[in-house]
């Protein structure tokens, strides 16, 4: 097997006979048998994001010591954004490989190796490796608690860690029809902003909530509400049905208010059904321009009120971006942030950076000290067609319409 292809099913294979925590000592010990490899390292984002912690491969005592880098301006910072692989010099003879570890877009870190020689094959290697690391951790993360621990390098509080529980494992998703990211700061501290997605056949769905209250208070709320929409959803509701039942609950149990949107991508035609409950509008940008998506607005669910939920209607196109957010990216020392500008100048990069830009922009303006959580939630739309002969951007316009619903109140 030396120096051959990697067997797909024998690592695999390796790694499930494996305790759960030792997913790096079965990559390291087939590197080491193909290629002599030295040292092998697995290095993740800590939970606020500023941070790499190293799993190393049991023998490597001194990696297992070091303390966790700084993510920013470091050499693992530009591969976690580029996603490509990167190869310079150890220092002693040979070549450090840093090569990303990605599952459907979502960066879960980077896989570091130490060869005495490399080749374009030996590199390629090198990535599926990394690759197939990649869906080892996921799945390990079922079992065992080794990632949740090493992300926390700072002390998190009881509502981020029940809020965190209710999000998404993966904070960005890729599909041949869109790509999707988001984030949510402070990630050590927060307490009632959510965001949730699934993507089913034919549909995307997508909602991003703001739970009145502070603290563990508005986590428990925001869990009520969150169970209430995935219980729908997994029913087959539709927005509006999913919109329903989350009032409901939350009417029936007295747990407060929250905002919200629920949104139902149709993936082959890209026209997006929403349900819009007292939350800040939508921002598009397309064809270079970024504008507010005006919505019809409906009160917010928790609301003792005799009043509808209607469902609108916004159509997608090839290259639009759609950018949801909580009022925590508007309200007090936020607003000093130009998220317009922002936008527009982060066009051209993936989402997750985007995203990445977005938050760090509201981090800055509040001096690094947000008084309310702050989320974000970007989808690029591709679309699943080629574009009709003759169509060019701007040659059609979006369409946003009401649709007349029965009381859902």
């Amino acid at each position: 097997m030396e120096g051959g292809d990697l067997e797909l099913g024998e690592l695999l294979a390796a790694a499930e006979a494996a305790p759960p925590g030792e997913s790096v000592d079965v990559v390291a010990r087939d590197l080491q048998k193909r290629f002599g490899a030295q040292r092998v390292s697995f290095l993740f984002v800590d939970l606020i994001g500023q941070r790499l912690v190293r799993l190393a491969a049991a023998d490597d005592e001194v990696a297992h010591q070091a303390e966790p880098i700084n993510l920013q301006g470091s050499v693992y910072d530009s591969v976690l954004r580029s996603q490509r692989q990167h190869v310079e010099p150890d220092g002693q003879d040979g070549q450090r490989v840093i090569t990303p570890v990605t599952n459907r877009g979502d960066c879960i870190g980077v896989l570091e190796v130490t060869l005495q020689s490399v080749d374009d094959t030996v590199l390629r290697q090198v990535r599926d490796a990394a690759h197939t690391l990649a869906y080892i951790i996921v799945t390990d993360g079922r079992f065992t608690d080794l990632y949740h621990l090493g992300r926390r390098t700072t002390e998190t509080s009881l509502a981020a860690e029940i809020q965190h529980q209710l999000l998404p494992s993966a904070p960005c998703c890729e599909a041949a029809q869109f790509t999707l990211a988001a984030g949510l700061v402070p990630a050590d501290d927060i307490g009632g902003d959510t965001y949730d997605y699934t993507l089913d056949r034919d549909t995307l769905h997508l909602s991003i909530t703001d739970a009145m209250g502070h603290d563990t208070n508005s986590a428990l709320l925001a869990t009520l509400l969150v169970g209430a929409l995935r219980r729908a959803r997994r029913s087959g509701c539709d927005a509006l049905k999913q919109a329903h039942h989350a009032h409901q609950a939350l009417l029936s149990h007295s747990r407060g208010l929250a905002t919200g949107q629920l949104l139902c991508v149709d993936l082959e035609t890209g026209l997006c059904e929403l349900v819009n409950a007292g939350h800040p509008w939508p921002l598009r940008l397309r064809d270079g321009t970024v504008e507010e998506v005006k919505l019809a607005v409906n009160l917010p669910f928790g609301v003792a009120a005799p009043a509808s939920y209607r469902v609108q209607e916004l159509q997608l196109r090839p290259r639009d971006r759609l950018i949801l957010l909580t009022d925590g990216m508007q309200e007090r020392g936020a607003a000093a942030a130009d998220l317009t500008s922002v936008i527009h100048d982060t066009r051209a990069l993936h989402p997750r950076e985007a995203v990445r830009a977005l938050t760090g922009a509201v981090l800055d303006a509040c001096h690094g000290s947000l008084k309310d959580d702050a989320t974000v939630l970007i989808l690029d739309w591709h679309g699943d067609r080629p574009r009709p002969v003759g169509t060019g951007p701007g040659e059609t316009t979006g369409i946003l319409g009401i649709k007349a619903a029965g009381d859902q109140g």
